[in-house]
This record gives C-alpha cells, structure tokens and sequence, in this order.
C-alpha cells in the first residue's frame, strides 16, 4: 500500500494547474473581489459626499444587465423584428446585430478609473498644455440641481482637447458620460473611454435596428438621471465657427420625456475657447476637398517635429504653453419650463407629436441653447489680436494696435460677451495674445515695428478670429 505510484509528467503538471485554478476559483478571487469591491464601495460614499450631482445606481449596474435590458427593449425588439420583415432577413440575424450594436454603445463605469486615474490624467494634461481657467459660472448652476434631475452639459466642440478639459473641471460636481465620436474607437483609449463611462456614437449611421439602440441606450441614461454630455455640432468646427446643432440626441433625450412626471431634465450651456487648438491646420486642411491625402507616416514625422520644436523652446526658455484654455459655464434650462412655454399647444408634452412636429419643437430647443452657447463663448488674447490685425487695411504700431484691441474690448462688454482678461490685466492680455501669434510666425514685425499678418497665415489667423466673430 506504500508503494510509490509513477505519474507522467504531463498528468502531474495538469493536476497542479487543476489545483492552483480551484484554489484561485474558489479562495483568492472572490477575496480579491471582495477587497477590491469594498475599497471601490468606500470611494463611491466619499465622491458622491461631494458631488454636486451623485453617481447614479445605472452607472454601477453590469454592464451586461444593461446590455441585456437593452437588448430587450420591447421597442429594440419591435425595430429588429420590422428589419427583419423589411430586409427578408431571419429574426436571428437581427438579433445579432442588436446585440453587437449594444456592446458597442453600453460603457463600462468605473469610478476608481474616473476619479482615479482618468480625472488625473486629464488635470496633468490640461495643465501641462494649457492655462486652464473657469472664466464664469452662472450662479444657478453652481448652486446645484434639485433632486431627480436630469443635467446635460452641452458644448461648443472646439478640439479633442474638450473632452479632457470639460471632465476636469466638472470632475468636482459630477461624472459625466460623454458621447465620443468614432475616432476614439482605437486600443487602448477605447477601453479607458469605456471605463470612464462614455458611449460610442456613429455619427453618419442610418442603420434603423442602431438608431433604436442607441435611442433606447440614451433614454435609459437619461430616465435613470445619469448626467450627461454632448456636442450638438455633431464635430469639430473646421473653420473656427459655431456650427448647426444637430437634433439626434436632444430628440433622443426629449421623445419619451414625461413633463407631468416627477422627474426633469437640465440642460447647461458650456463654451470653450482656445488660444491654441492643436487640430487647427489639419482641420482647416480638411476644408480644402482638393488637398492631397497625406500618409499616417507623414502625421507621425509632423507630429514628431512639432513636439521636439516644443522641447527646444522648453529649453530655450521660451515656451508658455499654448496659452489660456478657458471654459464658461451657463445657467440652467430646464426642459419641463422650456416646453411648457413654447410647446403650449401640445400642453409641453412632445410624446403624441409625430417626427416632422416633434422635430421643430426640439429644433427651437437646440436652437436657444446653442444660443446661450454662442453669448457665452470667452473672448481670448488671441482671438482679440487675431481679429485686430485682420480687420486692420496696414501694418499696425504697437500703440494703434493697443488702442484697436481696446476698442474691441469695450465693443464686446457692450454686448455682454465674456472677456477673460490673464491677471485681470487688458496691458498683459494684450502682449499675450501678440506674444503668442509672435511665436508661432502668424505675424510679422518689420524694422520700424508695424505689425501686420503673414499673408500665407490669414485663414490660421481667421480660424481664431471666427471662434468670436459672432459676438460682433
């Protein structure tokens, strides 16, 4: 009975691994879970202590419940089975693609990622790049939300940079889910963006079964109070100027919206502005459809020129970032008011409307807070100096250009617009500005200082003047 029983290797080896597998299974994972989950439980209590507007329990539901309850709806079932009829398609297949557009759409929120390592990431950034500032915040919104509330933030969409800026400021009031375009489906930002509680959205997509998804996904955020963010312009502003709101996500957000219901949504309009926004000459490039396609190893070698061009000014002393980012924050709209003054005819209530009927209704909404985006867009050093020396018929002397700015600033505090003056100072705003065109050979001085625009640089130097030009 003591004998020694000889075992093949191959046998001993998968009976180890048998064993260290059922003790990480049934031992060292769930405590490891449990651990990982009480630290995670304790830093939601902390956060939502001091946010304005808390983590909602459908943030920190699985992500496969949401897929799941998304994937039956009783309306996504209805578009899949009517696809299915249309296109002469077995009901499975519609299925399938119902199912590959949830796991597209439905976020993975972590809030140790978000508070953790996103909000992090996106302060040593924005610093690093730029002089961020708050310029206004209306009292209303800086004051709070009433419970069950809805807040959409909606914003202007100036460059990339909004993403990171925006969650770094509001990273003190709420966590927001943004909406993010297709360019950031790459890995691994695709993963952390997925993580800090953003959606995907394809921005072009007439694909029925994936508007219903995507519809159904936004009104179960926004039902279950999820604070939200968005950018109506559907892009980047390729020349500088605000564009046309587009209409899917505030009909999203308003079809199944209940105004006699005890719960509302808050719209807030949110303006940026850039004195350098890194994007600029590709995105003016974009404009010209007769531009040669250029190569990613072309992006790559100008990306590396620009940053090591950065690093020699660093080092020269000479490098102040790109400038001042500055973000302002508008007062509250509340949809149920907003409809009830301006929907009257249908007692506010959008849900009886038909597409065409509904669609105007929500184009007037879109419309009034992209006004209030537009008053509240900050007038930058940059943007000023920019629209000086466009505006000027000759080479200007430091004096004439000084007098012209102020001009221009006093013309733009008549009309309410939002100045942000560095330091509180329109003597250093003015060399800013001037400082910061200097530096990237935007301008030009001559010999007997007479300041005047490099013809070649006028659409980069309207690109700036044109993020203000409405104001006028």
């Amino acid at each position: 009975m003591a004998d020694p029983i000889a075992v093949p290797l191959w046998l001993l080896v998968a009976l180890a691994a048998f064993a260290a597998w059922s003790l990480l299974d049934r031992l060292l994972i769930p405590s490891g879970r449990w651990f990982v989950r009480r630290r995670l439980n304790r830093l939601i209590d902390r956060v939502n202590q001091r946010l304005a507007v808390e983590i909602k329990p459908f943030q920190l539901t699985k992500r496969q419940v949401l897929i799941d309850r998304l994937v039956y709806d009783p309306q996504v079932v209805a578009a899949a089975n009517d696809y299915s009829r249309t296109a002469n398609l077995p009901r499975e297949v519609a299925m399938g693609e119902v199912r590959r557009y949830a796991r597209e759409i439905v976020p993975t929120f972590n809030a140790y990622v978000y508070f953790r390592v996103g909000y992090s990431i996106a302060r040593a950034v924005a610093r690093f790049l730029y002089r961020v500032r708050l310029g206004f915040a209306d009292e209303r919104t800086m004051a709070g939300v009433p419970p069950n509330t809805t807040v959409v933030f909606v914003m202007n969409h100036r460059s990339n940079m909004d993403y990171v800026l925006v969650a770094f400021l509001a990273a003190e009031r709420t966590a927001l889910s943004y909406a993010v375009g297709e360019w950031a489906r790459i890995w691994p930002l695709q993963q952390l963006i997925r993580s800090m509680g953003a959606y995907f959205v394809r921005r072009n997509s007439n694909n029925p079964i994936y508007r219903r998804v995507l519809e159904r996904y936004v009104h179960m955020a926004t039902e279950a109070g999820v604070a939200q963010a968005m950018y109506p312009e559907g892009g980047l502003s390729r020349d500088g100027k605000l564009r046309e709101p587009k209409l899917g996500l505030f009909d999203y957000m308003l079809k199944s919206f209940d105004p006699k219901a005890g719960h509302d949504i808050v719209f807030v309009p949110v303006a940026l502005n850039y004195d350098r926004v890194l994007e600029d000459r590709t995105l003016l490039r974009s404009l010209d459809k007769e531009a040669p396609r250029r190569s990613a190893l072309f992006a790559a070698r100008t990306a590396a020129g620009f940053w090591v061009s950065q690093l020699g000014l660093m080092l020269r002393g000479r490098w102040y970032r790109f400038g001042y980012a500055c973000v302002n924050f508008g007062g509250l709209i509340s949809a149920r008011d907003w409809l009830a003054s301006h929907a009257a005819s249908s007692g506010g209530d959008l849900r009886g409307l038909d597409k065409e009927q509904r669609f105007e209704v929500v184009g007037r909404l879109a419309q009034d807070v992209m006004s209030e985006i537009a008053r509240l867009v900050p007038v930058l050093p940059v943007s000023l100096i920019a629209t000086v020396l466009l505006e000027a018929e000759r080479p200007l002397d430091e004096l004439e250009l000084k007098v012209r700015a102020a001009d221009l600033m006093a013309h733009f505090e008549g009309r309410g617009a939002k100045l942000y003056l560095p330091r509180g100072d329109r003597d250093y705003a003015f060399h800013v500005g001037l400082r910061m065109l200097a530096l990237r050979r935007l301008i030009e001085e001559s010999a007997d200082g007479l300041f005047a625009a490099v013809a070649d640089e006028k659409p980069v130097l309207a690109y700036y003047a044109n993020a203000i030009a409405h104001l006028r």
